[in-house]
């Protein structure tokens, strides 16, 4: 039996990393702020949104400007500045794209975005209601400008001195429990443990040496192994062993054969877990070590106006479509022979399960080897948790509801992912 862990946007959260779409919003402005204080023209444009200075206020620029209000030398966030510009529409104009624009407007009335979701409904929007402002072919330029930002942002992260967390690494390689198991896969979990009984010791030993432990740990694993396979195992007539007990299996062989980190996130923390558990890691989205083969966009093959797309004779409504992109390197295929090789248990660690990688984890989740689906949800200082908003998430991503209940770990066996709050940083440059 193997192990998937979808590791999403709350993986780096937890790890103290400012990596929200707020974050990087916020960023922008200071960017902005910083832009303009350079600037010797009364407007300038970045393609997502101009400045202008419409009315002379004895400064014909916004280099003059922004100096005469003594902000060159204590300067305001680039939000708050930005913001103050939009509120005195007489003498300036701030005109965004319709992509940002949503974006911004979201960040207002709800205090986050997904600016994945916002590009899919303003390309749903453009089928129906041309009238939107927004051209396909302009609203993936949009999104590529803003992807092009979030790489330099990104690359600003602050990794030195990163340490993994030990309690994650320990529930990365922790052993399988038969709790978390989907009722209608008990049989995976007895094959695994037959597995197990019927290698010889040179292979069991081996496979315990495969973790960091002290030598007098190994022994004692190594006496339990043993005593395990005197006393809990029969032998049939063909010579192969059969678990009698599978309350007496020891920890150690009932951990994942194969374990792989399908990171949803561009940044290189998966790599530093994947060096220190020894596992593989795949980057099923790209990362910033190829900025050119990152997928930005939207993934959900089930909804109704993605039929409107195909059946729409106009590429620019498919230019970001995961599923398609997928296209692009062998990550999504690696996934795939994965997920064929051999039944398999799914952790979720800062993965929302939204609807913008729905056709992804429609294929983990619904897959005849797939034997349970574990969140690890995020607890809030108030002591509330979103452990039922994921399990909403996920019930979105299934088709048939009576298997999504039977291997969705119910609450009582999950538990909230560890936090770290001291690992990175954005380098202010």
């Amino acid at each position: 039996m193997n192990r998937i862990i979808l590791i999403g946007n709350g993986f780096d959260l937890a790890h103290g990393l400012p990596t929200r779409y707020e974050d990087f919003m916020n960023w922008y402005w200071d960017c902005w702020l910083r832009n303009l204080m350079m600037c010797h023209n009364r407007t300038l444009s970045d393609g997502l949104c101009t400045f202008s200075i419409k009315v002379s206020q004895g400064q014909d620029t916004w280099h003059s400007l922004i100096w005469q209000f003594g902000y060159t030398f204590n300067a305001p966030k680039g939000v708050e500045f930005v913001n103050a510009l939009i509120a005195d529409k007489d003498k300036f104009d701030v005109s965004q794209s319709v992509l940002l624009n949503r974006i911004c407007k979201s960040i207002k009335e709800k205090n986050w975005v997904d600016i994945e979701n916002e590009y899919y409904t303003l390309l749903k929007e453009s089928i129906s209601n041309p009238k939107i402002g927004c051209s396909p072919l302009e609203l993936n330029s949009q999104l590529q400008q803003i992807l092009h930002l979030l790489t330099q942002y990104l690359s600003l992260l602050n990794l030195n001195g990163f340490s993994c967390n030990d309690s994650i690494s320990q529930i990365i390689s922790e052993p399988i429990k038969f709790g978390d198991i989907a009722v209608s896969s008990y049989n995976s979990f007895y094959e695994h443990c037959n597995y197990w009984a019927n290698q010889n010791r040179y292979t069991l030993y081996k496979q315990l040496n495969a973790f960091d432990v002290q030598m007098d740990q190994a022994l004692a694993i190594r006496e339990e192994v043993d005593n395990f396979l005197q006393n809990a195992v029969a032998k049939y007539p063909d010579g192969s062993l059969v678990v009698t007990d599978i309350t007496k299996i020891p920890g150690q062989l009932l951990r994942p054969i194969n374990t792989v980190l399908l990171s949803f996130n561009y940044t290189q923390i998966t790599d530093c877990y994947s060096q220190v558990c020894r596992l593989y890691a795949n980057h099923i989205h790209g990362d910033l070590t190829n900025p050119t083969n990152m997928i930005f966009g939207y993934g959900d093959e089930l909804d109704e106006s993605y039929k409107e797309f195909l059946r729409n004779n106009d590429n620019e409504y498919l230019k970001n479509i995961k599923s398609i992109r997928y296209l692009e390197s062998p990550n999504y295929r690696g996934m795939l022979q994965f997920t064929e090789s051999a039944p398999y248990q799914v952790y979720i660690m800062g993965h929302s399960c939204g609807n913008s990688d729905r056709t992804l984890l429609n294929t983990l989740f619904e897959h005849r080897n797939c034997v349970s689906i574990k969140p690890y949800y995020h607890k809030k200082e108030d002591g509330s948790d979103n452990y039922l908003e994921i399990v909403q998430n996920i019930c979105r991503n299934f088709t048939d509801m009576k298997l999504m209940r039977d291997r969705v770990v119910n609450k009582t066996f999950c538990e909230p992912l560890p936090q770290t709050t001291t690992n990175g940083t954005i380098d202010k440059r």
